[in-house]
């Protein structure tokens, strides 16, 4: 488990564990300033000690490999993994130049020596002087709460009120001070992953071409660098969504702090004064205490903490409530006590003082006081919304026309989708389109709504839905699946979760992922790559139900499972899984029953290809290269034998290899994948009239059915195109060995019988 999110509704109780949290957090920060100052010490010494340049590399190696990074929350993505481990990557690398020594130490200062200093003051130094300004304001606020709370009730009303809007103002002051020093804890130690390996991947690059044999050596390291920079792109596009959801979700609980106060139906928790009587003629005093009261079993939890010394004092103590009275002032001079009548002390009434008029409320009704319940309590997560969306025909036809019009105008825009459209002009639109349920303009020719207003509005429509695209019920299985496993799996496990999914949700997904795994295929134009329509539409069409800094801390792998289901939309889409767990809490997602003969299969047929990974290599996009080298599966298999085999194949081969697919460059793959592939169900319409082989089976041949495992595109005229699932009526051996025949839509020709089983 690495460091813990700080909520934000945590500052407003400011418990025992959440300062524990802080100080975790404000370790690890001390951590990185101290390996920065190693690490700027070192550079220095490579600088000024030529003549120690061995000795002071492999004292800076040492100290990369040392230093890990934590990261927040349960899990890691990939690209952090690679950026963990790039430390360690560095410290190898450090050495083997050592060993040869062939490397010449030029020009660190400017891109290693300054930037590192320079996150190190501008941002840790930042946080340090932050935390200073915490302490004294967590000093300063609770001193003069308590000078409030020992104030004599009997003063005149003027004075209590004065007293009450001053603390009431420092309160809010602390709180505030409290918010930003989380937020600023939470966004550096997001931050120093790419802060600190950026300049380190500068380094690297100056070093290469300084030395005599640098470019061999740069050519040996450029494969990993450019995977980096990918992952580092990543983070770094993640991390600016992440920030912008916890600065929102700050401002909500800035404006209403009570409606995110932590309580659940089964406990509550703050800080209550406790008054402890002492015999006579001592009196009594008031000790504060961190109470958890569990309603269930009304058990009031209590222990002694001090928030200025950071200590628990004395063990935790525990007592069963029977009933809680509201306590007058008449009966006692303090205000906001509650008379708490104890069943494990018979004739015991325990007195306890609340911090405020709300938290005395809130205490009432949780406890189950007489005094009238708040209507503050309960939070609710359903948003405002201007625009009734729903997941109905007129909803999906508005997503059509959008598709259409952005593909007709503005498929090569650069930024599409992240570029946003005038909010004003963007309501008006999704309202005319959905509220008003007028969809009789049509967008791809209107000159009214120009492409970023349109994409806005797409966006607007999927985050107005009542329930998320992908459903609350099913966002922790699809966010564990990209926590683990491994490539393979993932997919295999999305494909099996939109299965899941309710049928309109499914068919509206699968409209949105064939269109952005097209909006991809031109990332070369409009540059916006399956990662980057990741990171724009995991937050759209997956959240959680409760707003809170551990989910915002989700939105990564939110993003991962998108870019999954752009990069496999025709495999996911196509068919149902034949195998899938039981129950969406099964441990692990089993492979399709059929994965042996799968596999076996793949290993022949030159004909099979992945047509998201052929449409990604057209692209050119080099930020997926860790999912092509999965995805692609046996592509490098196919590739390579493609590449030996023989046009003059004798017909011994062709028995066991269909024909080479020769003739077939990746930019043609991606150009026939529009005309190829289509929604379930409609794929005789866009299979390829290349088809002319009209031969009718023999008379004397019984006809059979047969169904495609494979999807093929016909090079031959001889040949079908087909796609995975299509069904083949009068299916008959060939005359050439290996090869079937059978009619599909009309058309009659050639089929590769490893493609194919028989019905």
């Amino acid at each position: 488990m690495g460091l813990h999110p700080l909520e934000f509704s945590e500052c407003y109780l400011d418990s025992p564990g959440f300062r524990d949290k802080i100080k975790v957090h404000e370790a690890e920060l001390d951590k990185t300033n101290r390996f920065i100052k190693e690490l700027y010490k070192d550079g220095k010494n490579l600088i000024n000690a030529t003549k120690q340049l061995g000795m002071a590399q492999r004292k800076f190696a040492q100290c990369l490999g040392e230093f890990q990074f934590e990261y927040i929350g349960d899990a890691k993505t990939d690209d952090e993994k690679c950026i963990d481990e790039s430390l360690q990557e560095f410290s190898i690398f450090l050495k083997n130049l050592e060993d040869q020594r062939e490397l010449m130490m030029r020009n660190i200062t400017e891109t290693l020596m300054k930037p590192m200093e320079k996150f190190r003051k501008d941002h840790l130094g930042v946080v340090r002087a932050e935390r200073k300004k915490y302490e004294k304001e967590t000093e300063k606020y609770y001193s003069s709460l308590e000078k409030l709370l020992n104030m004599s009730a009997r003063k005149k009303e003027p004075q209590l009120q004065e007293a009450d809007i001053q603390v009431d103002g420092m309160r809010q002051h602390f709180q505030e001070e409290s918010l930003d020093y989380v937020c600023k804890l939470q966004e550096i130690q997001e931050r120093k992953k790419f802060e600190c390996v950026e300049p380190m991947l500068a380094f690297f690059q100056t070093v290469f071409t300084f030395y005599h044999q640098g470019f061999e050596l740069a050519n040996d390291f450029d494969h990993y660098k450019r995977a980096l920079q990918i992952n580092i792109q990543n983070t770094r596009n993640r991390f600016e969504g992440t920030r912008s959801e916890v600065n929102d979700l700050m401002k909500k609980i800035r404006e209403a702090p009570q409606e995110y106060r932590q309580t659940t139906p089964i406990s509550c928790e703050g800080y209550l004064y406790v008054q402890e009587k002492r015999p006579p003629p001592f009196g009594s005093s008031w000790v504060k205490r961190y109470c958890t009261f569990v309603k269930e079993q009304k058990i009031l939890h209590m222990v002694t903490f001090d928030q200025r010394s950071g200590g628990k004092i004395g063990e935790t103590e525990s007592v069963t409530l029977k009933s809680c009275l509201r306590k007058t002032t008449d009966m006692l001079d303090r205000r906001f006590c509650l008379d708490l009548d104890i069943t494990d002390r018979p004739g015991t009434v325990l007195t306890v003082q609340a911090l405020s008029e709300d938290d005395h409320k809130f205490w009432m009704q949780a406890m189950g006081g007489k005094e009238p319940i708040g209507h503050y309590l309960g939070r609710t997560l359903s948003k405002e919304r201007g625009i009734d969306a729903q997941l109905d025909d007129v909803g999906l036809d508005f997503m059509k026309n959008s598709i259409s019009a952005i593909e007709t105008r503005g498929i090569n825009d650069q930024g599409l989708y992240r570029v946003v459209g005038v909010s004003s002009r963007v309501q008006k639109l999704l309202s005319l389109m959905i509220d008003e349920k007028s969809n009789e303009v049509d967008l791809s020719t209107s000159e009214d709504w120009d492409v970023k207003t349109i994409t806005s509005a797409l966006k607007l429509y999927l985050r107005s839905l009542p329930e998320p695209l992908m459903t609350y019920g099913l966002y922790k299985e699809f966010i564990s699946l990209a926590k683990g496993g491994s490539p393979e799996s993932r997919i295999q496990a999305v494909h099996c979760l939109v299965h899941n999914l309710p049928e309109k949700n499914r068919q509206v997904l699968g409209l949105l992922m064939k269109h952005l795994a097209n909006v991809a295929a031109h990332s070369k134009q409009n540059l916006m790559t399956e990662a980057n329509l990741g990171v724009v539409f995991g937050p759209t069409l997956m959240r959680p139900q409760e707003e809170t800094v551990a989910a915002i801390m989700d939105l990564k792998f939110q993003n991962i499972v998108v870019e999954i289901l752009i990069e496999q939309n025709e495999k996911i889409f196509a068919d149902a899984p034949e195998s899938c767990p039981l129950s969406p809490d099964a441990p692990a997602f089993s492979a399709p029953t059929r994965l042996s003969k799968k596999q076996s299969r793949q290993n022949r047929p030159l004909a099979v290809y992945n047509p998201q990974a052929l449409d990604i290599q057209n692209v050119g996009d080099s930020s997926n290269l860790a999912t092509d080298e999965t995805s692609m599966g046996s592509n490098e298999s196919v590739s390579s034998q493609s590449s030996s085999a023989s046009a003059s194949e004798t017909p011994t081969e062709r028995s066991d290899h269909p024909p080479p697919k020769t003739g077939f460059s990746p930019g043609s793959h991606s150009r026939a994948i529009g005309a190829l592939f289509s929604t379930p169900g409609t794929s005789g319409e866009n299979q390829s009239s290349a088809t002319s082989d009209k031969e009718k089976p023999d008379d004397n041949v019984t006809s059979r059915k047969a169904k495609a495992v494979y999807p093929c595109e016909a090079e031959h005229d001889s040949e079908l195109s087909f796609q995975v699932g299509a069904i083949f009526n009068a299916v008959t051996q060939s005359r050439e060995p290996g090869w079937l025949e059978g009619e599909l839509e009309g058309k009659r020709g050639l089929i590769p019988e490893n493609y194919v089983e028989f019905l």
